[in-house]
């Protein structure tokens, strides 16, 4: 017989060191002649990230030792680090950059030689920055992003289409890196160079636009040397929103775009791109379904779609839950791939008829997947998923449909507490915790995370909140948060926790909120203006909004708000009336604040100033800080200290008993 056992209390094998060892999932996947390579995460080796190639054989190998840490720090949140190509006899030639210096390396795996440089050092803002390369061995050059700070306010910094020389004369010549682009867009991805090698397209936006509130799709022809040339937009605008772009082997130019209120898929043929007319109209290849063919450009060098050389077009699609289907761009025809993952990462590449994607379930955590188009047939080939602990332990996770404020719908996942050792007390409902995702323009994927199950194998349930402004349900979704942030995303997380206690799910005296970064700022904002929750989990927050939009974040965001709170300089009252900072007089749960010193997002400062305004309120609460992180926790330590710091917060606040967590220190 199952023994019974109080919420909260129940024993479980998915301990936070556990969870720390699989946080963090394969990135910016490619192929490199019939290898596929990756990063991976190292969180045992201080948060690194890994370059791995697997080969047709079957093995799996890191290319770099530690301490190579491969990962860009471009717009802070980076973008595609690396770049490869098969080479010849002597084995491939990967290009990539290193964290610490931001330097560009070129390196030759198989020739038993060292990474030499290729870019220079900067003094200046930490260094030149590089993104997005595509090594173009016929020109001797890779095509990447540059981003080069011009003074020591973080916003002074411009960003080009650069082409760097192969053959190391860039390495103490800043002369040397050839500038494609003019700057007289603030921001760039890569650009793509066309079948013909005759026209070049990238994408660029300008402050106050967020890539999500609209992109313009540039075309230039290329030069033997110098700048693009005759450079026109070709699509999108101020208020449309164009996520990748790409070329298809007849010439056409495909691109991802909302005009029609979803990220759709579109072509232009060739004969569109020659007749000098600005913004020829695409059209579309597979309209009308309601889902999701693009998605946020968080980083630089997401991949949506994927031309493949039968003239097909690998997509992700769906709206919520992803999926990855093969497009037929004359008949609109579009087949999904068969398999058990709810969530494709945009990181697509291709080789012959093979495509290769990350992929995770709710079952499992993200994968390396490749599906062979002949026979429709997919595989795990790298970084595969397995069990830590027996599975009868992860949660079962429930997709839900809320009603909110103005009868509004609100999407959710509820992961009920689960375990098999265990079964709660008749008398007895949940407590939950509501977690706020970060962005704010993001959503939570449906997908395996041993953080839930850490909490749910111990008898707490959590509701993972899509709230108005998320992405993966249209732009009229996504800009519900439009001047509404700190209102939408407090009001649609209480929603669905007052939903859950109404109908008897969750503990109504026992419900917290927890996020990161933007759902740091939805935590912080919720204890501040409702009562809905009993503690909550503050971590790297936004807290104090008029500090932030005056050079108080990085240059990427530092004009977020003009259209998620209003224009500074028509509405600052909004800017302080929604600020947490100036209300700590509000607060009457409990909360852990968790932050990383080296966080030039969501830097320190504000936790601290906000801890100084609440000291002597008798709020009990913890601070924890950690050196070395940066904006998200990468390294084991900081992650197994993280969590059961926030367990602790439970556990002491929710009265209970159990003492195999070590005990948060509060301060009042």
């Amino acid at each position: 017989m199952v023994p019974t056992g109080a919420y909260g209390t129940w024993p479980s094998p998915i301990d936070a060191a556990l969870a720390a060892s699989h946080d963090g999932r394969p990135e910016y996947v490619g192929t490199v002649g019939d290898e596929v390579w990756w990063t991976a995460p190292r969180p045992a080796e201080d948060g690194r990230r890994a370059l791995v190639r697997w080969r047709p054989d079957g093995t799996e190998e890191s290319v770099l030792p530690a301490p190579w840490n491969v990962r860009s720090r471009v717009i802070e949140y980076g973008g595609r680090p690396w770049a490869g190509t098969p080479r010849g006899e002597g084995g491939p030639l990967v290009v990539f950059v290193h964290y610490p210096d931001q330097r560009m390396y070129v390196y030759e795996p198989d020739s038993g030689g060292e990474p030499r440089p290729l870019t220079p050092v900067s003094a200046q803002g930490g260094g030149l920055r590089w993104a997005d390369p595509v090594v173009h061995p016929g020109r001797g050059e890779v095509w990447c992003v540059l981003e080069e700070f011009t003074g020591e306010a973080p916003t002074d910094v411009r960003r080009v289409v650069a082409a760097v020389p192969l053959d190391g004369s860039a390495a103490d010549n800043r002369g040397a890196v050839r500038e494609l682009s003019e700057d007289r867009h603030r921001f760039v991805t890569g650009a793509r160079l066309s079948p013909d090698g005759r026209h070049a397209a990238w994408l660029a936006w300008d402050h106050p636009r967020m890539p999500w509130d609209g992109t313009e799709v540039l075309l230039g022809e290329v030069a033997d040397d110098g700048p693009f040339r005759a450079v026109r937009r070709i699509a999108g605008g101020t208020d449309e929103s164009v996520a990748q772009v790409d070329w298809a082997d007849d010439g056409s130019l495909l691109y991802v775009s909302d005009r029609g209120n979803w990220w759709e898929l579109q072509r232009i043929r060739p004969e569109g791109l020659d007749d000098g007319a600005d913004a020829p109209e695409g059209t579309g290849l597979c309209p009308g379904r309601g889902e999701e063919f693009g998605g946020p450009l968080w980083k630089i060098g997401l991949n949506w779609f994927q031309p493949l050389d039968s003239g097909l077009i690998a997509v992700i699609h769906g709206k919520g839950a992803t999926a990855l289907g093969i497009l037929d761009p004359e008949t609109g025809e579009l087949v999904d791939t068969a398999g058990p993952w709810t969530e494709w990462a945009p990181a697509l590449t291709a080789h012959g008829t093979r495509v290769v994607g990350i992929a995770a379930s709710p079952r499992s955590g993200y994968e390396v997947v490749e599906l062979d188009t002949r026979t429709g047939r997919a595989r795990v080939i790298g970084a595969a998923h397995l069990d830590p602990v027996d599975p009868a332990y992860y949660p079962e996770p429930q997709i839900r449909t809320f009603t909110g404020p103005d009868n509004r719908e609100i999407h959710a996942h509820i992961y009920p507490p689960h375990n098999p050792d265990r079964i709660a007390p008749g008398d007895e409902l949940p407590p939950y915790v509501v977690w706020a995702h970060g962005g704010p323009t993001g959503h939570a994927p449906l997908v395996l995370d041993l953080e839930i199950a850490y909490f749910t194998s111990r008898g707490i349930g959590v509701a993972e909140v899509n709230y108005g402004g998320s992405t993966g349900y249209g732009r009229e979704y996504r800009n519900r948060l439009r001047e509404q942030w700190g209102v939408v995303d407090v009001e649609d997380c209480a929603a669905v926790a007052e939903a859950l206690a109404t109908e008897g799910t969750a503990d109504p005296d026992r419900l917290a909120i927890r996020g990161g970064s933007a759902g740091g700022w939805t935590t912080a904002a919720s204890l501040t203006s409702t009562d809905v929750y009993a503690c909550g989990t503050i971590s790297y927050p936004i807290l104090d909004l008029t500090d932030w939009a005056t050079d108080g974040t990085h240059d990427f965001e530092s004009q977020y708000l003009e259209s998620l709170i209003g224009p500074l300089a028509e509405v600052p009252g909004r800017y302080r009336e929604r600020s947490p900072i100036e209300h700590v007089d509000r607060i009457t749960a409990p909360f852990l604040l968790l932050q990383g010193l080296d966080d030039p997002i969501c830097p320190p400062a504000q936790c601290e100033r906000f801890l100084a305004r609440t000291a002597g309120r008798g709020i009990p609460h913890a601070y924890l800080t950690f050196e070395g992180e940066s904006h998200g926790f990468r390294r084991a330590d900081t992650l197994i200290r993280a969590l059961e710091a926030e367990l602790s917060l439970y556990v002491q606040t929710f009265r209970i008993a159990r003492r195999d967590v070590p005990v948060l220190d509060f301060r009042k």
